[in-house]
């Protein structure tokens, strides 16, 4: 038996023992992904269990350094473990942009005393954090920012406002982009600084979305005191970092959102609704779309795997990052709508989905800021343009 083969057997076994039988049923709804945080409410002894479990094992964060919490896995291995956790349908034991964004930043750029501060919590599910990017004037032209840290000798005190905070409300800390050096040009002088939401002088107000849920937050800084050694970085040189973290947060947008559709496969979900005719789905041109869905899905992974191997191997993910955002963005824009198709006047249901767990409306309606959020689709046709095909300005 070779190393791997080992690994997985071990891997395999470990998960029969310790995965509880209610964390491998599909997803029902948001509250069945654990965020964690010090406001994070388990839904279950279940869910609680399975995460501190695996954050004792190391697997939440399974490439990361284990000096950091982490189980320290190579890419081959961390691949097995994902393998296993879906033959058993494991659910994530957590997650939150702490392990999607900062994690990977901060392991590239962090000091070590930052690394041994912040990720052995983010490991453990013990800090929840949010991100502030986007300001009112600065969305698309993010380096356009004027939210200032003005220094004062041994901190900075943080004045401005963001939008669009992902559930700033419920976070426990946030990495932040300041402007520094007001004098420098606009891509310059920008700082990556991380401080706690309970400091004094942070304000958040939820912003409702069409959906009837409000998952992003205005959040506000008034004289909020930040330490000097929370830097992510060099002083002024942000925008390094800034734009490193946004390929890990275009990777996630673009890959396949958590409990999509609840588990279930669209085809038997459309059958459910439109019937089938020869052991076939009945309806012949929606039968058609959802083959097409799920082939070019099935081309996306493997553009993904191919990605994320080359990565692993060192050369990076840089431009092709709009690429996997852009292409998954409408990749999941169109099962949402062909969902929608499939369920007829049944998906428009509203109120009665809800307590039934089913909030199909509401998700086919969030997946349509999926080509806003982490920047627009134009914003990723432009970079796909000039700096994957190397076409000329227009």
């Amino acid at each position: 038996m070779s190393d791997l083969e080992q690994f997985r057997a071990e891997t395999r076994e470990w998960l029969q023992a310790n995965c509880p039988e209610e964390m491998r049923q599909p997803v029902r709804g948001p509250e069945d992904h654990c965020w964690g945080g010090r406001k994070w409410q388990f839904q279950s002894d279940a869910q609680r269990v399975w995460m501190e479990r695996m954050a004792e094992k190391g697997w939440t964060a399974p490439q990361w350094p284990q000096e950091y919490g982490g189980g320290g896995l190579t890419p081959e291995q961390a691949a097995i473990l994902d393998e296993e956790m879906k033959r058993i349908n494991a659910r994530t034991p957590v997650s939150n942009f702490g392990f999607w964004m900062l994690g990977p930043a901060l392991l590239k750029f962090g000091s070590d005393e930052l690394k041994r501060k912040h990720l052995p919590p983010i490991c453990r599910g013990e800090i929840r954090w949010c991100q502030g990017y986007s300001e009112p004037n600065a969305g698309s032209d993010l380096a356009s920012l004027q939210t200032r840290a003005e220094d004062k000798g041994d901190h900075f005190l943080v004045n401005g406002q963001k939008i669009w905070t992902s559930y700033a409300d419920k976070a426990d800390w946030i990495f932040c982009l300041v402007r520094t050096d007001p004098n420098a040009t606009k891509h310059n002088g920008i700082s990556f600084v991380l401080f706690d939401m309970e400091t004094p002088g942070v304000t958040t107000r939820p912003i409702e979305l069409i959906s009837g849920e409000s998952p992003f937050c205005e959040t506000f800084f008034d004289d909020v005191k930040v330490e000097k050694d929370a830097v992510v970085g060099e002083l002024n040189r942000g925008w390094d970092v800034a734009k490193y973290l946004l390929t890990h947060e275009r990777n996630n947008i673009g890959g396949e959102p958590p409990g999509y559709l609840k588990g279930r496969a669209l085809g038997p979900l459309a059958a459910e609704h439109v019937g089938t005719e020869n052991g076939k789905l009945a309806d012949s041109a929606l039968r058609a779309d959802i083959a097409r869905l799920e082939t070019d899905h099935m081309a996306f992974r493997a553009l993904v795997a191919k990605v994320r191997a080359e990565a692993e191997a060192g050369e990076g993910v840089g431009a092709l990052s709009a690429v996997l955002k852009y292409y998954g963005t409408e990749l999941n824009k169109r099962r949402y709508e062909l969902m929608m198709d499939a369920m007829g006047a049944e998906g428009l249901e509203w109120e009665s989905e809800r307590t039934q767990g089913g909030m199909f409306a509401s998700e086919w309606l969030r997946s349509k800021g999926n080509s806003i959020e982490g920047g627009t689709s134009e914003v990723m046709l432009g970079i796909v343009s000039k700096r994957v095909l190397g076409l000329p300005d227009a």
